[in-house]
């Protein structure tokens, strides 16, 4: 059985650990974390390991006009995404050692072609220090909470007064008292988080204030919810926004709300109820695996909370689902609630903040850090990597490790560091044909449909920018099945025009992996990037 706060202090710890670029302003700043948690259960004992493998914070999102059609920024900056988004690098990472034979901790061999599936005994569980913005934060308030957004209760020392959790050499000593819970409760000034779990919205998606209501509980009546920030999505179903019960409709698909313009990111619910369908492990690496990967259990610090609102938003909306592909289930998480509160909270910064710091606020960056052997720490702020220049923006040194581009790049690594036996089924054929490795077929094979269709491999001309010598530039012919639709690889042969080529090591008869990256076809300009040997070499643009 998992201890909330158990999982609470390990991740809390980790993030002390850290180091301070990119944290909070403590007083001033707040920021959410949350965390996924590998579980390791010996089969030969009771013994279970916890390790943190996947960490992030943050609060912010860019607005719509800000989003890049090629991947290069990070659009949402929320706790829950960040970290979801490290352990895709953890799990790649996992998956790289896995296929070239150099041993997983996660993963081990399964039935099928190619596929891989967890080790047993091996599971993680999702911990956020908040609840999910959107509808899993629309929870009912008992008839003491009157404030939509009160302040959360507060540690207490021996000594009785209010203790902030802010330095590392506090934290075991505080987090480690037993006697903490009883502590907390006994106290007569505040009121007790844990009741909320037994008070419910009434069991329409969507109450209006003059709508006669039973109250759920006896022992005191519900006037109002807490309220989410997320707006419900343009052209669907829209908050009544009564007082009272009837502010918020339950059940809605929310965006994140910004700071001027809108923006186009689902809320944390959202997310994380897709994650519960269709597994945490994206698209990509589910061509290598052999099921989905779903969290066995979400904990939740200490804030506002509700086990109904929870279940409601991460499994009810999504449990009318059937006929799902092999390997895919609507998941049933543990939900579980920890009494230890974040230190760098907004209740715990409103009561750190001291005359002449300024105004709260959330803090603008939003920290990464997981479990893999290069650039393990990522800091972003406005979806590029923090401190980056106006002149960077753009380029390689501007992008976080999260964002699309570069987790698409890992994935590349991947697949070129598979042997081409050990590819698994859905990584073996191109829209076009069954594209050969060897040198002399270099003739992409006609699909069964089109059997009757046997003409020459296009041949494009793309100049050729080599990243490690900038500015300097030749053109090249690429004869091969090239690909046409953004984000499309396969494999070409490079033939060089002149014999310039020859400075960049671009040989004739030399298969390279060549992947697009953009296509404007108002321009008809194309972008692509050629890889070998699971390395990023040269940038190309059509000619």
């Amino acid at each position: 059985m998992v201890n909330a706060d158990e999982i609470a202090i390990l991740c809390y710890e980790r993030f002390n650990e850290l180091p301070r670029r990119g944290k909070p302003e403590p007083g001033r700043e707040w920021t959410s974390l949350a965390a996924v948690v590998k579980i390791t259960r010996c089969a030969r004992s009771d013994r279970v390991e916890k390790e943190v493998v996947s960490l992030g914070t943050g609060t912010k999102c860019i607005g719509r006009n800000a989003m890049s059609p090629k991947g290069d920024v990070l659009n949402d900056s929320h706790a829950e995404v960040i970290a979801r988004r490290g352990c895709l690098r953890y799990l790649t990472q996992e998956l790289h050692r896995a296929v070239s034979g150099r041993g997983s901790s996660v993963f081990c061999q399964a039935v099928d072609q190619g596929k891989w599936r967890l080790q047993p005994g091996i599971s993680f569980l999702f911990f956020t220090s908040h609840t999910p913005c959107g509808d899993a934060s629309i929870i009912p308030m008992n008839g003491k909470q009157l404030d939509p957004c009160p302040p959360v209760t507060s540690l207490k020392n021996d000594q009785g007064t209010v203790g902030v959790l802010k330095r590392k050499a506090e934290l075991p000593i505080l987090w480690q008292n037993s006697k903490l819970s009883s502590v907390e409760e006994n106290s007569p000034k505040q009121t007790k988080l844990e009741d909320i779990e037994e008070y419910s919205l009434p069991s329409s998606s969507s109450t209006r204030h003059d709508e006669p209501s039973q109250s759920p509980s006896a022992k005191t009546h519900v006037h109002d919810v807490f309220r989410t920030g997320a707006k419900s999505v343009p052209g669907g179903q829209a908050d009544p926004l009564q007082p009272g019960l009837g502010y918020h409709s339950t059940g809605l698909l929310r965006v994140k709300p910004g700071r001027g313009e809108s923006t186009l990111s689902l809320s944390c619910s959202d997310k994380m109820a897709r994650w519960g369908v269709l597994g945490f492990q994206g698209a990509l690496l589910s061509h290598y695996l052999q099921e989905a990967l779903y969290f066995s259990a979400v904990v939740v610090g200490k804030c506002p909370f509700s086990h109904e609102a929870m279940q409601r938003a991460l499994i009810t909306r999504c449990s009318h689902m059937s006929d799902l592909p092999a390997g895919f289930s609507v998941s049933q998480p543990l939900f579980l609630h920890s009494k230890l509160e974040f230190p760098f909270s907004r209740a715990q910064t409103e009561l750190q903040h001291k005359a002449g710091q300024g105004c709260i606020t959330a803090c603008g960056a939003a920290v990464s850090w997981c479990k893999v052997p290069e650039q393990p720490l990522d800091v972003t702020a406005s979806g590029f990597k923090q401190g980056v220049t106006k002149k960077a923006l753009g380029t390689a040194k501007a992008r976080s490790a999260l964002c699309k581009l570069e987790l698409f790049h890992s994935f590349l690594v991947l697949v070129s560091s598979t042997d081409a036996s050990s590819l698994p089924d859905s990584l073996r054929f191109s829209p076009r044909g069954v594209f050969s490795t060897t040198q002399s077929e270099l003739m992409p094979t006609t699909r069964s449909d089109d059997a009757t269709s046997s003409q020459s491999s296009p041949v494009m001309t793309y100049l050729l920018a080599s990243e490690s010598r900038p500015g300097s530039s030749n053109q090249c012919r690429v004869s091969g099945d090239c690909p046409t639709t953004p984000y499309e690889s396969t494999t070409v042969t490079f033939q060089p025009v002149d014999d310039t080529a020859s400075d960049h090591k671009m040989a004739p008869c030399t298969h390279w992996s060549l992947l697009t990256t953009h296509n404007d076809n108002a321009s008809s300009i194309q972008t692509a990037a050629a890889y070998r040997g699971g390395k990023k070499l040269l940038n190309l643009v059509e000619v």
